[in-house]
């Protein structure tokens, strides 16, 4: 019994001097088809946890995918033995013989292998039941010129799993567009399911270059089983040219660009203050919605412009990418006359005709009139003749003028004092001492004026869209108006402050340029007009009693 408890302790005592004395390299099969899946493993003797192959070297001639860590340990009749196994999985896309070179691991190093790679026929792929096909929207591009590829995997059988590598080129970028797509097509009376994938190619340097085909590895069922396969598709060739010498501008290179335009309200004459909304829709072939150039509108005097955000597209259509770009702008008429806008032109490059064309849009002339809400000037009296009547006649178109445009809430309060006289002299008869009675109404009416509490609050919060939605509301309350009433509350009030600050209101939320708007200003100045008006119609009330 001693004795064997001293064994035990001597074996456990003699543990830690174990070390590997073994590394060894394989693979699960030699030869290999080009662009097949297979495993490397590299096993040594011990439990190794500090240390593992460099397996860096590989990806001069494969393609190297992550690397799994095993560890055993096996108790036979006494004996232990452990076991540490790194598994990598590596591709060739080109046929050849190769060799898979030694690795350390704690100062054991394991023999080289000689790999051999056979060519893969398209024979191959269709007698597996699954093969690649790859295509290019066209054989040469300009740079920066956008191109589609798209590949189709056809897999006949049922499909398990798998991993589809993307395609690769140089001094290139591909990025997929879109999701995957699958459906079903049948090919010399056989049923494939086929998935595509479409990748947008973007080369960035002249020169000829290959665009590397993808390569799938995955399972598939067949009669209950499950069976590895692989497929590759076949490289593309594709010339990139360069930038002509003699292009000037921003490089823009499409087969077709075109520039439109649309107008709200679609008029050539406007009053002043009517907003204009001018839409801009830029439209290209072959380029991403990066690449497009951004459209600047000069400034006119006169008129007031408030660019929105552009928004910029792209989508694929015929095996095309299209894209585009809006923009709007709010033009403001401040004062009346005739405007032209100068022709928006955009420089491109024609792939097809092998020449700078441009996108044009024509210049455009539009007449502002004065508003129809403003308040009409008398007209200065013609000089008199002796042999006419037009003093006379034009006196009584004087007259004409100043009746019909007496404001229309004098003509209200006028009406309603008139009632309110009717009814004071009514109670009068009926009840000497009531007059005080009488004028509750009339007080009553005088006080109904609009609100600025709403626009007070908003004030404090410093919130500009809420306060210029509260302030268009009360000039709608105080001009009667359902549109233009801003315009017509500016006219009003009559108040340069007040139309200086609004229009930087306007700004601030239409422009891209940071305006300082101070809506106290705003608030003390319809403070002050609504205590003229209040003011004028206790006069009027006053002398109709």
């Amino acid at each position: 019994m001693v004795m064997r408890l001293f064994c035990c302790l001597l074996l456990i005592s003699a543990m830690p001097l174990w070390a590997m004395t073994q590394l060894q390299a394989s693979v699960d099969k030699n030869p290999v088809l080009a662009g097949e899946f297979f495993m490397l493993t590299i096993s040594a003797d011990d439990t190794i946890k500090n240390d593992q192959p460099d397996t860096s070297v590989l990806l001069k001639d494969f393609v190297v995918g992550p690397t799994s860590v095993s560890t055993r340990t096996n108790i036979v009749n006494g004996s232990i033995s452990k076991q540490t196994h790194w598994s990598v999985k590596l591709m060739t896309r080109n046929a050849g013989d190769y060799t898979i070179p030694a690795f350390t691991v704690a100062g054991i190093s394991s023999q080289p292998i000689a790999l051999k790679v056979s060519e893969r026929s398209k024979a191959t792929d269709q007698n597996n039941d699954i093969f690649i096909k790859s295509s290019m929207s066209s054989d040469s591009l300009f740079v920066q010129e956008a191109g589609l590829y798209t590949i189709k995997l056809y897999l006949a059988k049922e499909l398990l799993d798998g991993n589809l590598t993307a395609p690769s080129m140089p001094d290139a970028q591909l990025s997929q567009i879109g999701k995957q797509q699958e459906e079903y097509e049948l090919v010399d009376g056989k049923r494939y399911l086929v998935i595509t994938r479409v990748y947008l190619v973007q080369p960035q340097k002249s020169g000829v270059y290959t665009i590397e085909a993808p390569v799938f590895q995955g399972r598939v069922r067949q009669n209950y089983r499950q069976l590895e396969v692989s497929a590759m598709g076949e490289n593309t060739d594709i010339e990139i040219k360069p930038i002509p010498d003699d292009y000037q501008g921003a490089w823009l290179p499409s087969e077709l660009v075109n520039l439109d335009e649309q107008w709200q309200p679609d008029s050539d004459t406007v009053e002043v203050g009517t907003p204009i909304t001018r839409t801009l829709t830029l439209t290209a072939l072959g380029i991403t919605k990066e690449q497009l150039p951004d459209i600047e509108l000069p400034e006119i005097n006169g008129i007031r412009s408030y660019p929105d955000e552009k928004e910029n597209n792209h989508l694929v259509r015929d095996g095309r990418v299209i894209s585009q770009q809006t923009a709007s702008y709010a033009l403001l008429p401040q004062t009346p006359g005739t405007y032209t806008l100068p022709e928006v032109s955009v420089p491109w490059y024609n792939t097809k005709m092998k020449r700078i064309s441009y996108a044009t849009l024509p210049e455009r002339t539009i007449t502002v009139t004065p508003s129809s809400n403003s308040p009409l000037m008398p007209p200065q009296a013609p000089a008199q003749t002796a042999n006419s009547a037009e003093p006379r006649e034009h006196l009584a178109n004087v007259g004409t003028v100043k009746i019909n445009h007496i404001p229309l809430w004098l003509i209200i309060v006028s009406v309603i004092g008139y009632l309110l006289w009717l009814i004071t002299l009514l109670l009068w008869w009926r009840n000497k001492g009531s007059r005080t009675l009488v004028m509750q109404p009339q007080q009553q009416q005088v006080a109904a004026t609009p609100s600025l509490a709403e626009l007070k609050a908003q004030s404090k919060n410093h919130d500009l869209a809420a306060f210029h939605h509260a302030l268009n509301a009360y000039a709608m309350q105080v001009t009667k108006q359902s549109t233009n009433a801003l315009d017509a509350l500016i006219q009003q009030v009559n108040d340069k402050q007040l139309s200086e600050q609004i229009a930087k209101l306007r700004a601030a939320l239409y422009s891209s340029n940071s305006e300082t708007v101070d809506l106290s200003v705003i608030i003390k100045a319809l403070e002050q007009h609504i205590t003229t008006t209040t003011n004028n119609q206790k006069n009027v009330l006053k002398g109709l009693y």
